[in-house]
């Protein structure tokens, strides 16, 4: 891949991505994929003028070496040195970037008891710290290809040759052009029009419909608002979570849901593939799912908590998004909750709560969002999903048809 190309992605995360501010420091999380354009991106925060950047390295196999010899007490433990970390970070409110590159089945043969129990152990440890970071931080999830992931995509093909095709997929869906700030400016204007449409029914429920069985109801808070690409921090700097973004999304009321729901695409989770899957809401939550493939993990998930459950996130993408057009299976769910119209599973977003500034975290779960340690998002667009809305004045209005936008 052209270095020009991979320094204009770089300079994407750390511009438009997570918009880093003079004299703030930078964390970046990667795996021991692509060290280069690591080092790319490190360059281009300081060139922002970032005062400093940090880079925390992750790796597959170091993972499952942990979970095997390590006891279930030690690999679930939040030392206090890591808990002096987490507390730096609510107090100077670093960039926060995720480079995704993990492969899909890169954690199979795992000890999938302890590991699943060590991580919800952890996570709940750490959530006090992460939500007081909610809606402060800039943060920006962007992925760059790895050789486990990229021979998932590609297995026709060899390591070398598969790692420069889904370098190609990952650039052009991102919007990788010859002026990706301007591409992205555009792209985000056209997303918060739709916004603005849908903000303007005063939608209270979402009705999903497909063939292969989905009819599912989902109520939205009526304080709610659909939000798109580029948001604000509460204190008004402007980042974009995700490179790339086709998605119009909101987080639903808690306890609103009945039906029942097939995923469209394979989930990722914890290193591993759950596919063919759907699960069935009453009151809200989760009371039956199942899967054709780990079956038991997907129980798992939806156990984490009590809010893993429930869902977060109602997510609309058209089934012509640009990223299902590649005719590419990613096996990531970044780039496949991208492709087609997703749920996600836990934690609600505050920011898609009108006048979020000013509300406490207490009157927003009040209000109806969703509380959890996860965020698990699943495909459920197909070419024939039709999604309704009924609006607080008793109308329906067609929203989706034949897989995409009825307006």
């Amino acid at each position: 891949m052209k270095k020009t190309r991979l320094r204009a992605y770089a300079r994407l995360i750390a511009g438009t991505g997570v918009n880093v501010q003079k004299g703030q420091a930078v964390r970046i999380i990667a795996e021991l994929e692509q060290p280069e354009f690591v080092a790319m991106l490190t360059e281009e925060c300081y060139r922002l003028g970032a005062s400093k950047v940090t880079v925390d390295w992750m790796y597959q196999p170091l993972t499952k070496l942990h979970v095997r010899y390590q006891s279930l007490r030690t690999l679930s433990a939040v030392e206090d040195w890591e808990k002096a970390r987490l507390q730096h970070y609510v107090d100077t409110v670093p960039c926060r970037i995720y480079l995704l590159s993990e492969d899909p089945d890169g954690l199979k043969g795992i000890r999938r008891e302890k590991y699943t129990v060590s991580s919800q152990r952890r996570m709940l440890a750490i959530k006090p710290y992460r939500d007081q970071l909610d809606g402060k931080e800039q943060w920006c999830i962007a992925s760059v290809p790895g050789r486990g992931w990229a021979k998932k995509v590609f297995p026709e093909l060899r390591p070398a040759a598969a790692v420069e095709k889904l370098w190609e997929a990952i650039l052009d869906t991102s919007r990788v052009t010859d002026d990706p700030e301007a591409a992205w400016r555009e792209h985000n204007e056209n997303l918060h029009k739709r916004c603005a449409y849908l903000n303007s029914l005063g939608i209270r429920k979402l009705h999903y419909t497909a063939a292969n069985g989905t009819d599912l109801t989902v109520g939205l808070i009526p304080e709610g608002r659909f939000c798109a690409g580029r948001e604000e921090t509460v204190a008004g700097i402007a980042f974009n979570p995700n490179i790339p973004s086709e998605e119009c999304f909101i987080s639903p009321k808690r306890g609103e849901a009945d039906g029942i729901v097939y995923s469209s695409k394979p989930l990722a989770w914890e290193g591993d593939l759950i596919d063919r899957f759907w699960f069935k809401f009453e009151g809200g939550r989760v009371v039956d799912c199942g899967a054709e493939v780990n079956d038991a993990l997907l129980h798992k998930l939806v156990k984490m908590d009590d809010g893993a459950a429930y869902l977060g996130e109602c997510a609309l993408v058209p089934f012509e998004s640009p990223i299902n057009q590649t005719g590419i299976l990613f096996y990531n769910t970044l780039f496949d909750e991208n492709a087609c119209c997703h749920l996600a599973l836990g934690r609600g977003f505050f920011d898609t709560i009108r006048d979020f500034q000013t509300r406490t975290r207490e009157e927003m779960h009040a209000l109806g969002v969703n509380d959890s340690i996860i965020h698990e998002d699943f495909m459920i667009g197909t070419d024939d999903l039709n999604i309704d809305a009924e609006t607080a004045d008793g109308k329906t209005v067609p929203i989706f048809r034949s897989g995409t936008w009825a307006f």
